[in-house]
């Protein structure tokens, strides 16, 4: 073969670029193989990234293949949201296939084994067969079924195949090594007995491979070169290889582990995330709390930025944990660049310009780090919203937004001066009173006056009515090991404000993004005929770059 010279980014294309250099292979072929029982999260996106990726790098093809060996928990709604996920995020597979669709060449696969002596029908149940396995010190015990005549293992597969036992009163086992140091490979099941109606095959089968064994099987059938898992299924490779070396796979598929994604504050377990949804923690697998796939998309998080995020934490061979900050500064990067700018006031005071007369049309930056993004018009008038935050009656040091007697600019405005407030009985301030100047008009400023303070507005005379969506994560604190989180959920995870906007956030498709000005990124949404912002993330980067 020709001297390959593609330069490796990751140990996974080192071992890639070893197998086309020593003839091993000739293409490239992986597959994203995802378990139809549940929605996919973020950590699902980066092993998208891993397989799609590293097939497009190198020419070759990706299958999307479900695993789809037990039917108890998968459903046609999971198969199809994973299609959609993958669409979302901009990948496309080559060939589209199921565990099922081989779910007869399995088990002639199994009958193989057994007529070799290398499998064989046990009655032990489940709880025995755990309690036989041994320890990581100590070996385990054989099974007293272990030595069945290879006749008699033929008759009771056919007949678990057909139907005359139980859930869980027999099972298949591989007959490899009882004192392996590997527990793995101590004799481990690879069919069970589950009277199940499957979402593709029906009441066909109620006997199903374990994923141990029918992965490598399903690998070569569908002609993968590098199956590449995460590092849970690092210990299992002995069994994946010794599978594809009893059945006389050539060529062999080679398995590759990487890290798995881990996020702080952030639940990366399906069987969680559906108690979440089933116990009405939050809304749906659609939630925009939800590190689903497709609550990121409900949330408005830009797939590029998700991308994005996946490329740069890298690929490595051990598990870490990132911080979800880190994932926020991608999304606002990418945000940043993309989004419109707008304007809205969450907590909203009555500003009148006392001295302005009539109205006119400004000009607003669409997006200030974009040269081409160009201007669009706000309408501007002497009645105005402001956030109440952005005036004191009482001003701390340094104070330098709005003041009795103090300026300010408005966004692509006038500088203002405070002229007077007017006061409820309870001393709250209901409507500030100011006036211009008119020679200070943005993009035509000639009155010489300096000031530090800049705050946003909207025209009261035709603002709407607008509901906020703001969200922090689900779990209080950072600290996740697996276990039950109820007394760990954040009772304040939504926030729901009243908020003013101006009318062209309400006129722009819907799931636009904008960056609220001095507030933060949201999407454009319609809820009960009514117009919603949900937020995408906070305008402030937490994460330490360092």
């Amino acid at each position: 073969m020709a001297e390959f010279d593609m330069e490796a980014n990751n140990f996974i294309e080192q071992i890639i670029n070893e197998d086309l250099a020593s003839g091993k292979v000739s293409a490239i072929q992986t597959r994203f193989p995802p378990e139809p029982n549940g929605y996919l999260h973020i950590g699902h996106a980066k092993s998208m990234f891993v397989n799609f990726g590293t097939a497009l790098k190198y020419g070759g093809k990706c299958n999307l293949f479900f695993d789809d060996t037990n039917p108890s928990k998968e459903k046609t709604e999971f198969v199809d949201a994973i299609r959609a996920d993958i669409r979302w995020l901009g990948y496309e597979w080559a060939r589209e296939c199921y565990a099922s669709d081989f779910f007869d060449t399995i088990y002639e696969y199994a009958l193989r084994l057994i007529r070799e002596g290398k499998a064989f029908v046990c009655d032990l149940s489940a709880e025995e067969i755990k309690n036989t396995r041994g320890t990581l010190t100590e070996p385990g015990k054989e099974s007293p079924y272990r030595n069945r005549t290879i006749e008699e293992n033929l008759k009771l597969f056919t007949e678990m195949k057909e139907g005359k036992y139980k859930d869980g009163e027999k099972c298949l086992r591989a007959k490899i090594d009882m004192a392996s140091p590997n527990v793995n490979m101590r004799d481990p099941v690879i069919y069970r007995i589950l009277h199940a109606t499957h979402h593709r095959t029906g009441d066909k089968w109620c006997i199903y491979p374990m994923y141990d064994y029918a992965h490598p099987i399903c690998d070569y059938l569908q002609g993968v070169t590098h199956s590449l898992c995460t590092l849970e299924f690092e210990d299992h490779r002995p069994l994946y290889d010794w599978v594809g070396i009893q059945l006389g796979f050539s060529p062999k598929p080679r398995q590759i582990e990487f890290a798995r994604l881990n996020i702080t504050n952030t639940v990366m377990s399906k069987r969680y995330l559906k108690k979440l949804v089933e116990e009405g923690f939050v809304h749906g697998w659609d939630d925009p709390r939800m590190p689903t796939l497709t609550g990121l998309r409900s949330r408005g998080i830009p797939a590029a930025a998700v991308r994005d995020f996946c490329s740069r934490i890298g690929i490595a061979k051990a598990n870490s944990e990132c911080e979800y900050s880190y994932f926020e500064a991608c999304v606002r990067e990418y945000l940043n660049a993309h989004a419109q700018r707008a304007m809205a006031v969450l907590s909203p005071v009555k500003l009148t310009i006392t001295d302005y007369e009539g109205e006119e049309e400004l000009d607003f930056d669409i997006n200030q780090t974009d040269e081409n993004a160009g201007t669009r018009k706000i309408r501007f008038t002497r009645n105005l919203y402001i956030e109440s935050t952005d005036f004191s009656l009482d001003p701390p040091p340094k104070y330098f937004r709005l003041k009795k007697g103090g300026y300010v600019r408005l966004k692509n405005a006038y500088i203002i001066k405070c002229e007077d407030v007017v006061t409820d009985k309870d001393g709250n301030v209901t409507e500030i009173l100011c006036t211009h100047v008119p020679e200070s008009r943005s993009g035509n400023d000639t009155s010489g006056i300096k000031v530090k303070g800049v705050i946003h507005w909207v025209n009261a005379d035709d603002a709407v009515d607008v509901t906020l969506k703001q969200y922090e994560s689900l779990l209080k604190d950072a600290e996740y090991a697996g276990q039950d989180f109820g007394e760990r959920m954040n009772p304040e995870s939504e926030k729901i404000i009243s908020a003013k906007a101006e009318p062209y956030i309400a006129s722009v498709e819907e799931g636009t993004p904008f960056q609220l000005m001095r507030t933060g990124y949201y999407k454009k949404c319609t809820e009960n005929g009514k117009t919603c912002l949900s937020e995408i993330v906070s305008l402030k980067d937490s994460f330490n770059k360092k």
